[in-house]
């Protein structure tokens, strides 16, 4: 498999960078990747990046954090290349020249969860914006990332579109990661918003909780890497940040992804090549 690794690299960058692999066994350089929380939550990361750090030598230390924070790290040249999950945000980051060569890499959705009670009655409620409507009106306590993170971003976009600003003892921003935002929902039986990678991660943890809504087209949740452009940062390691993208979006790497479970359920799909 490795072997055809480097092939593939080259081919699917479509750029004129030599890859120089100078110890497939050894970590002789490093370079900084910030990627959100969920993710790293989810347990992906753990089975896609040894290959390519054994590989070309190089060790990826990872940033997990809210989108929007991994987005500030790349425009202040503090790591090589993010992983995030808001297409808005990754177009005004790269339109401003701090990031270049997005590469669409995979996606989920979004899925509203709740206590099995459902005290706001939404669950088959196929809306997203009028699930929360029903939430803020019924005062039933919704957890939020509360940290500009991907999700938190999405989740602002769904209030807006149903016409309100959270506000109150019921709406509680907790400025945590996708994990930890679950666990706390759970124990305090309260509504919330959660890409469904982390929740099949963290379902056997947080037996509280049931999908009450999903399927709304606002609710697609795709993930895209990005190197941080070199002509802004001359500092940063772009050729390795390319290669770990071209990794990223291999047969290889994209056959990876789709085999990840939990529970027999596939937490993303891949976008980067047709998978028969």
């Amino acid at each position: 498999m490795f072997s055809e690794i480097r092939k593939i690299l080259i081919s699917a960058l479509l750029l004129p960078i030599i890859i120089i692999v100078k110890n497939p066994c050894v970590a002789s350089e490093r370079i900084r990747m910030a990627t959100t929380t969920s993710t790293d939550n989810s347990g992906l990361l753990e089975v896609i990046l040894p290959p390519f750090e054994k590989v070309f030598g190089v060790k990826v230390d990872v940033i997990a954090v809210g989108t929007g924070k991994a987005i500030e790290l790349g425009e202040s040249g503090n790591v090589d290349v993010i992983l995030v999950h808001a297409p808005q945000a990754e177009k005004r980051f790269i339109a401003q020249g701090y990031g270049i060569n997005r590469r669409e890499v995979m996606h989920n959705d979004f899925i509203i969860l709740g206590p099995a009670s459902d005290p706001a009655q939404t669950k088959g409620v196929k809306s997203a914006p009028k699930t929360f409507k029903r939430i803020a009106q019924t005062s039933s306590m919704f957890i939020s990332r509360g940290d500009d993170s991907g999700t938190h971003k999405k989740e602002r976009e769904i209030w807006k579109k149903a016409g309100i600003i959270p506000q109150g003892r019921w709406y509680l921003e907790a400025g945590q990661g996708m994990g930890t935002v679950l666990q706390m929902a759970d124990e305090k039986l309260a509504y919330t918003l959660s890409d469904r990678g982390t929740y099949l991660a963290y379902r056997s943890k947080i037996i509280g909780l049931v999908i009450i809504s999903e399927g709304d087209a606002m609710l697609y949740n795709p993930y895209g890497v990005i190197a941080i452009n070199p002509a802004k940062h001359p500092h940063v390691n772009y050729v390795k940040a390319m290669a770990l993208i071209g990794w990223l979006t291999s047969p290889e790497c994209q056959h990876m992804i789709v085999q990840f479970k939990k529970g027999g359920e596939i937490l993303f799909h891949p976008d980067a090549v047709p998978l028969r």
